[in-house]
């Protein structure tokens, strides 16, 4: 059961925020909240070695998707947010990532976790204030809303739980004032503030916390 923003009883519940990446690593970072406040439980990026990728063409589709399904099975979150493609990147670039994204929607549906999809400028919307912040202005934030005490690492990780926080901030916009997602993105990009006031690979991991 999900505990409904401002409601007397605290339920603390998991969001899993994804940066699939078509080259370089694919970001995952885990956010536990009560929907008034929200803490880091673990995050990280993997990469697959270029010996793995160079083996056969779905071996880092492969690996992508079970380390997707090992985060879902280990923190049990009850929504994944994921970045959707970039429309400006070339084609090729493009079919790799929706490649990749289609994996872990695929996970996504296989342990009855429900996706949300946010393009990355309004990411840096919600999270940010600014559409166009770059990745440094990204990570500081993502510390200051989650009270870090150091700036998550690599950038892709990072990445990974602004989505996390951007799903956050939609649901409670969502559901306090029931405006629903897509509009709240597109006012808040419009007006440059924030819409709301498996082991193999892995290159880094931030702290868990149970």
């Amino acid at each position: 059961m999900t505990a409904q923003p401002g409601s007397a009883a605290t339920t603390w519940v998991r969001v899993l925020g994804v940066d699939p990446a078509a080259s370089g690593p694919t970001g995952y970072g885990i956010i536990e909240t009560d929907w008034r406040t929200s803490r880091v439980v673990h995050y990280g990026a993997m990469r697959v070695a270029a010996r793995r990728q160079k083996s056969s063409g779905g071996a880092a589709l492969q690996d992508v998707h079970a380390l997707l399904c090992e985060l879902i099975r280990e923190f049990a979150p009850v929504a994944m947010a994921v970045e959707s493609v970039f429309t400006a990147l070339n084609m090729r670039t493009a079919l790799r990532l929706a490649e990749v994204r289609g994996v872990v929607l695929l996970a996504a549906e296989q342990n009855g976790v429900v996706v949300r999809s946010y393009s990355p400028r309004e990411v840096k919307a919600y999270v940010a204030g600014y559409g166009h912040a770059d990745k440094k202005q990204v990570q500081q934030m993502v510390r200051a809303l989650l009270g870090m005490k150091e700036t998550p690492e690599p950038s892709d990780a990072a990445d990974a739980l602004a989505v996390a926080l951007c799903y956050i901030q939609a649901e409670k916009l969502e559901r306090r004032f029931g405006i629903e997602r897509a509009l709240a993105g597109k006012t808040a990009r419009a007006s440059g503030t924030p819409a709301a006031s498996a082991g193999r690979g892995i290159v880094s991991r931030g702290p868990i916390v149970q």
